[in-house]
């Protein structure tokens, strides 16, 4: 999804358990310069406004990729290395998880919970009517049965209507509120199928009900996120962000940010000088956010331009235009799926000194933290481009050049076409027997011929662990939920979900996008009380609605 930046503060979120391991995450940005991708170039100073300006920002960014963290299994460490708990994720707390209930997943019938497991074609009944077009049966189980449920290949009913073009089954399933986020166990969402099968009605139902799921979910959130907030002591946190690259030409033009963080009942204040770096531009800036829990939702986040003296609340609701231009995005520009994968994860304790080795333990600010080297993480990538034309795929190389160069993607000059729908693929011939009966996870492809490139990349880094930092992981997972608008902010809650050694993490490595990690150091932090008009809009700034146009 495309052109969200700041807006997708209230809608970008950590997968639900049944999607634990997924990979793309519309909301989220993809710097893939090296990779020949697309990603948003989303500009918070001057310029940028109008069709033309919006449609730049949004260019780049398709289905965006959430470098999410796979489960792993218990791993040993090397030879002569610390004990240390094997890493896995953490269960998420209700405050950090957006797992829907079982009446979201399937409507608000009741439900008869279909178990997965195994391969026998029974257990799948809902999954059997869609792929063979049985709309009437469809509409009967749909109210008995679990219309999230995935199969032996990890595709849910929905996957399935999309790919095979059932669109009375698809529409059908929408209307129940079919979950639209979840992931396959290739990694591809219905949206990213309907996307490579080209028709845009269905590439537009799919993604005005993702949108809808996603802001449905931030409020039934939002109760338990506000009591945790509530809860945790008022204080004040400084955060410092540098961004590296091993893309040539890129290092040199990323950004480093400084962040202050101020908490204060269900208040929250962020100021930051940096917004948004995907258009290999640093906007800089002096802004802050406000979220205020008190207020009601469409007005509880406030971006202020210190320097402009003018403000803009954030709203989640897109016009048509916008919608039909996200759409038009979408189908020019490649899928993508990255995951970070941390099947083999282990932590092995730093060393330092030339002959006498010892285990590295130093200052992080004003906390003494103990190193540790983070091994076997896997950058996994995949870029489908079966839906695209040679001429996309040349002009989107094009501008990728120029943009790893240090080109501004507004010089572009862009103006996207409205695109119409591909011509379907040729008709399905393989049969639902064949289907379910294949072996798990390796299902025969359904839909347009696949056109995928993968790639993989070991991922080395370093985290300090200390245990004098007085706030706790839960505790900084819960205002990491309030501030995701800054997705590098989403990638640090992500990452610190994963079972860490001891301590808290005050400095540490993190993949962001594909080609880009930050080191992220918690360079200070003490609990404190603070003014209340810092949380509210000071009396001398005014409104300007079209300030930021991506909001």
């Amino acid at each position: 999804m495309t052109g969200e930046k700041i807006r997708s503060l209230r809608r970008d979120h950590k997968p639900s358990k049944e999607e634990e391991g997924d990979l793309l995450e519309p909301g989220d940005e993809e710097a893939a310069a090296a990779l020949g991708g697309t990603f948003t170039g989303g500009r918070i100073g001057t310029g940028g406004s109008g069709k033309g300006g919006k449609a730049c920002h949004k260019i780049f960014s398709n289905h965006h990729h959430r470098l999410q963290l796979k489960a792993a299994p218990a791993s040993s460490n090397p030879p002569g290395a610390p004990a240390l708990p094997a890493p896995r994720l953490l269960h998420k707390s209700s405050v950090t998880t957006t797992s829907q209930s079982p009446a979201a997943l399937a409507g608000t019938h009741p439900i008869a919970v279909v178990a997965d497991g195994g391969s026998c074609a029974a257990h799948y009944p809902v999954h059997e009517c869609v792929f063979k077009g049985d709309v009437r049966r469809l509409s009967s189980l749909i109210r008995t049965h679990n219309i999230g449920q995935k199969d032996n290949h990890g595709n849910t009913p929905l996957h399935l209507a999309v790919m095979l073009g059932n669109k009375e089954c698809a529409h059908l399933l929408l209307a129940h509120n079919a979950p639209v986020k979840v992931k396959n166990a290739q990694g591809w969402s219905p949206l990213a199928e309907a996307i490579s099968y080209g028709d845009r009605q269905m590439i537009t139902a799919l993604l005005r009900k993702l949108k809808q799921q996603s802001r449905e979910s931030v409020e039934e959130k939002r109760p338990r996120l506000l009591k945790a907030l509530k809860e945790l002591g008022d204080f004040y946190l400084e955060l410092h962000w540098d961004f590296q690259s091993w893309v040539p030409l890129l290092s040199r033009i990323l950004p480093s940010d400084a962040c202050k963080i101020y908490k204060q009942g269900i208040n929250i204040r962020l100021d930051t000088t940096l917004i948004d770096f995907t258009d290999m531009k640093c906007q800089r800036g002096d802004l802050s956010f406000i979220f205020n829990g008190d207020a009601a939702p469409s007005e509880s986040f406030v971006v202020l331009d210190n320097e402009q003296k003018v403000y803009q609340r954030i709203h989640h609701e897109e016009s048509e235009m916008e919608t039909e231009e996200e759409v038009d995005i979408l189908m020019s520009s490649d899928i993508y799926s990255a995951t970070l994968s941390t099947k083999s994860i282990s932590f092995t304790r730093a060393q330092t000194g030339w002959l006498f080795r010892e285990d590295k333990t130093e200052r992080v600010g004003n906390f003494l933290a103990d190193f540790y080297l983070v091994n076997g993480l896997v950058l996994e990538s995949r870029k489908r481009r079966e839906h695209l034309s040679e001429e996309d795929i040349l002009r989107n190389k094009a501008i990728m050049e120029s943009l790893s160069k240090g080109g501004n993607i507004m010089e572009q000059n862009f103006e996207p076409v409205r695109r119409q729908s591909l011509t379907p693929p040729p008709q399905n011939t393989i049969t639902w027997e064949e289907y379910i009966s294949a072996e798990n996870g390796k299902a025969p492809h359904l839909g347009r011929e696949l056109v995928c490139k993968e790639s993989k990349k070991t991922f080395k880094a370093t985290i300090a662990m200390s245990q004098e930092f007085p706030l706790g992981i839960e505790s900084l997972l819960n205002v990491l939920e309030v501030i995701a608008p800054f997705k590098h902010f989403n990638k640090l809650r992500e990452f610190v979900q994963m079972k860490l050694p001891p301590g808290f993490p005050v400095k540490l490595d993190i993949p962001v996008f594909p080609t880009i990690t930050a080191t992220v150091t918690f360079q200070e932090f003490r609990y404190d009380e603070f003014d209340g008009s810092i949380f509210t809009i000071p009396d001398d700034y005014k409104e300007d609605p079209s300030r930021f146009p991506d909001l």
